[in-house]
């Protein structure tokens, strides 16, 4: 009975594989067209990269403004303030 089913289990195999060769695949590699780009995905990338600059210069803005009002407090000796 175990070599019956030993026997069997590259048969098995064998059947499946030629079902896959006809699967469909989501990704699907083709030759890239350079006379017709792809402008939403250029607009987009320098868009985010754009959006991600202005951000970081945003928040470095904010970043030296608090420190330079810490650093006016720290300094301020005031004995009526507290």
């Amino acid at each position: 009975m175990a070599v019956a089913l030993r026997a069997e289990k590259p048969l098995r195999l064998a059947a499946r594989t030629p079902a896959l060769a006809f699967i469909r695949s989501a990704f699907v590699a083709r030759k890239r067209n350079y006379d017709k780009p792809n402008w939403l995905g250029v607009g987009l990338a320098f868009g985010t990269s754009a959006a991600l600059w202005a951000y970081l210069f945003k928040q470095h803005d904010d970043d030296v403004m608090e420190y330079e009002r810490r650093k006016r407090e720290r300094q301020h000796k005031c004995t009526d303030c507290s």
